[in-house]
């Protein structure tokens, strides 16, 4: 599963249901349709997709959608998420977390508390990560190895794919916790702000 592949296959995902679970439950059928070596290419490229939207700029945008709610497992799942809207949406936020404004999921959650928000509207996805595991083990009757052999072997194919992977290492998270980048405080998000006010979806 190249690049392309890979995304083909989240663009596909991201024309589905609205339901997370289903959504989810389409791609691990996806997945168990396909030999085992598929599910670990897709977690590389999922993984690397992630490291490159992990950005302090991008983070900042999360969390004033949440409100200074977006913790760091909070934003990693906001990283899963995003990819999860497509290829299209996921390169325009990359380039200007500004651009989340005109999302419509995100759109949706505009002038509403995030208590108000239903599951499946927090931008976060926390599940689209053992999706590939999930199908790796059944696949494999790894299933009671607690995921080690598909770690092993996403590492190991991460490590042949390394000159082909577009990730600089720009979304490694510093030692304070926060990931790499421009501070937050200089990255210009007008459109965010204006359509998220501080104090309009917090606590």
């Amino acid at each position: 599963m190249n690049e392309d592949a890979f995304w083909a296959l989240i663009d596909e995902l991201s024309r589905r249901t609205e339901d997370l679970e289903e959504r989810t439950e389409w791609l691990r059928a996806e997945l168990l349709r396909r030999p085992a070596a598929e599910s670990v290419e897709f977690q590389v490229r999922l993984d690397d997709a992630c490291e490159v939207a992990g950005t302090r700029a991008l983070w900042r945008a999360a969390n004033r959608i949440e409100s200074g709610a977006c913790s760091d497992d909070g934003f990693h799942y906001f990283t899963l998420w995003l990819v999860g809207q497509g290829r299209k949406v996921y390169d325009a936020v990359v380039a200007d977390p500004d651009a989340l404004a005109d999302v419509p999921a995100v759109r949706a959650l505009v002038g509403r508390h995030r208590n108000e928000w239903d599951d499946d509207e927090w931008p976060e996805w926390e599940g689209l990560d053992y999706v590939a595991q999930d199908a790796y083990d059944e696949l494999t009757g790894q299933e009671d190895d607690l995921g080690e052999e598909f770690d092993d072997a996403v590492d190991e194919r991460a490590e042949e794919l390394a000159d082909e992977l577009q990730g600089d290492f720009e979304g490694e998270w510093e030692e304070d916790g926060g990931p790499r980048g421009s501070r937050p405080e200089g990255v210009a998000i007008p459109r965010l702000t204006a359509l998220f006010p501080l104090g309009t979806s917090g606590s």
